[in-house]
């Protein structure tokens, strides 16, 4: 890395790490930055950003009601405040607590970050519900789950999009609030109703009862294993966690963060990690309602010629869009790049190609490159529990644990490979999952470490200082019959980074079998591009292209020549014409691939291709057919 230059940044307190060994194994791994006190609550840093720049921009979304989204709509940190005691006030009025809590099922948008701080601030917890669960799923499986599990006093939605969801899914006595619209053969209260009224002392005495173990949310995981789980987030929790972050990003000391984000809410990711900085820092917000889509980065990429933002946050896959529109776009460069302090992904990893990419654009455009930043977190931990930030890092590293997180690697059972599961234990992990005692004992050792069932590895074992890689999700890895152990992870990445674009995700099949097989869910814009077909051609006409089945048998050429044995050879690829089902819990709200489902979903589907696999004779005749040993 010697002679590349990388705009100045200020990062502390994740540059060194203590290690500590001991029997059977384990290592204990701690910052030796000890973590500052944190706030008490972290609706106190809406009332502080309030009183110290009142008239500083706190969000911004586009008027939606414009088509194409029309100018900037912003909410200052005091109109904010105010907006929050108001409908603080409403919900107390309505009997709102921990027992009847607020439920949004809707997007991002300003009247579902007013609840937000009005349920924060009143001492009611906020359940963020993904809207997938609602507009996507045909039965309504996870939303009624969800919403059997918190009991809730209001429920919030954006508009009658959501009618059918609620129908199925809300108990008749609850209240519905819309934005916008009615529902049929039911009464609901319109949004401004609840900031129509004065904010009364009561909302405030409701303020002064909150306490570092109050609610603020119940957040439900993807259920990428089981059902949604609901994760209690704390003040406590929210609060450390931002103070860890804080004293890492020592550069928002200087400058308030300036986002442009349309990571959603119902994660961790987004109403977590990169609002609460917002909050906790006195940032502004502007929502983008883009998406890392081909389609939808459209409207990513006109907010991102108009707004330069301080740090920006995408998946892999927003990133790839993104240097994309750059290579022809000169004043998207420029704006992008004018001051940027940072990069952060998370989510997968990211394709070297596209990494390379972005600094070869930045360099061109403003002479130094940014520094990209990676951490490794859950929803369970408020998220952050690690940083990378060296100039060295790749897709997969995690870095070394923040200030106040200790790290506990375990190796696993005799038997099961050389994986080391990664433990948590600090002030930003939960206290357990709400109403599950039994989930939430099994879910910490008798250390009260946090058990993530990530895995983790050395980057370089003879110099900690470079960092933890993520070694994948030890649920996910299995035994050949010959009792080699197959890490799916590292397998699974090697094959999305070898089938990029096209490839969207992979399973990987042979628990007890002699060979190695992989399901491919493809991307079907790029394999459209790769055809050269029009935008709206069918799934079978595109995946039966010959330019998209050569590309895939390429693939499992790269594969295969790159392994090193039978764990790591497969003997075949075939690409699935049906898509990930959510309702069936193959794929999750945020785009995350159940293996397990999957491969009990269509275990007819696999026994078929073993047995052409053995025959010599694999295909069944459909589009993108396997591809042949």
């Amino acid at each position: 890395m010697s002679g590349v230059r990388y705009r100045p940044i200020r990062i502390n307190g994740v540059s060194e790490v203590r290690v500590s060994g001991e029997a059977g194994g384990i290592q204990r791994l701690r910052s030796p930055e000890a973590l500052q006190a944190p706030p008490r609550r972290l609706s106190d840093r809406l009332a502080h950003w309030a009183a110290v720049a009142p008239e500083r921009v706190f969000a911004a979304r586009r008027d939606a009601a414009v088509a194409g989204g029309g100018d900037w709509q912003c909410i200052a940190y005091a109109a904010m405040l105010e907006r929050a005691r108001r409908v603080a006030t409403a919900l107390l009025a309505r009997g709102l607590g921990a027992e009847r809590p607020l439920v949004v099922l809707s997007e991002n948008d300003l009247e579902h970050l007013t609840l937000q701080m009005g349920a924060m601030w009143a001492g009611v917890p906020l359940v963020p519900v993904s809207p997938a669960y609602s507009l996507v799923s045909q039965d309504h499986g996870k939303l009624k789950h969800i919403l059997g599990s918190v009991t809730p006093g209001l429920v919030f939605a954006s508009g009658a999009a959501y009618a059918r969801a609620i129908a199925a899914a809300v108990p008749d006595e609850v209240e519905v609030v819309l934005t916008h619209g009615t529902l049929d053969g039911r009464a609901t209260t319109r949004f401004d109703a609840l900031l129509a009224g004065a904010a009364g002392a009561a909302a405030d005495a409701a303020h002064e009862r909150v306490t570092p173990d109050t609610i603020v949310k119940l957040l439900f995981t993807s259920g990428s294993t089981l059902q949604p789980k609901g994760v209690i987030n704390t003040h406590r929790m929210l609060c450390a966690n931002q103070q860890m972050i804080a004293q890492c990003f020592a550069f928002l000391a200087g400058q308030p963060p300036v986002l442009v984000d349309w990571l959603p809410w119902h994660h961790t990711f987004g109403g977590n990690h990169n609002l609460g900085m917002v909050l906790f820092n006195g940032g502004t917000l502007y929502i983008d309602d883009g998406k890392p889509t081909s389609a939808g980065m459209a409207t990513t990429l006109r907010n991102l010629r108009e707004i330069a933002p301080t740090i920006y946050f995408n998946v892999p896959k927003g990133y790839e869009e993104i240097v994309a529109a750059m290579n022809g776009d000169e004043a998207l460069r420029r704006k992008l790049f004018s001051r940027i302090q940072a990069f952060f992904f998370a989510g997968a990893g990211l394709p070297q190609a596209v990494w390379d990419r972005l600094d070869q654009q930045a360099e061109a455009t403003v002479g130094e490159r940014i520094r990209m930043l990676s951490s490794l977190g859950m929803t369970e931990t408020a998220p952050a529990c690690t940083l990378a930030w060296r100039p060295d890092i790749q897709a997969g590293h995690i870095g070394l644990p923040l200030p106040g997180v200790e790290i506990k690697l375990v190796p696993e059972s005799p038997g099961q490979g050389d994986k080391r599961e990664l433990r948590f234990r600090g002030p930003n992990v939960m206290p357990g999952y709400w109403r599950a005692p039994l989930l939430s004992a099994e879910a910490f050792d008798d250390e009260g470490f946090l058990r993530s069932g990530d895995a983790g590895r050395w980057v370089d074992a003879a110099d900690p200082s470079r960092g933890l890689m993520f070694d994948g999700r030890i649920a996910e890895d299995f035994k050949l019959s010959s009792g080699s152990f197959v890490s799916v992870g590292p397998l699974r990445a090697r094959v999305i980074g070898a089938g990029s674009p096209c490839v969207q995700d992979v399973v990987v099949t042979g628990l007890g079998r002699d060979a190695l097989g992989l399901l491919v869910f493809a991307h079907l814009d790029e394999c459209r591009a790769l055809a050269g077909l029009a935008p709206g051609a069918a799934s079978d006409e595109v995946l039966s292209h010959a330019a998209v089945t050569a590309f895939f048998e390429r693939v499992l050429e790269r594969v295969r020549s790159a392994a090193s044995g039978s764990a790591t050879r497969p003997a075949w690829l075939h690409v699935l014409r049906e898509p990930p089902s959510i309702d069936r819990g193959e794929i999750t709200d945020k785009g995350s691939i159940n293996q397990r489902a999957v491969l009990a979903c269509r275990a007819a589907l696999v026994e078929q291709l073993y047995a052409a696999s053995a025959a010599g004779c694999i295909g069944d005749g459909g589009a993108a057919a396997p591809m042949p040993v």
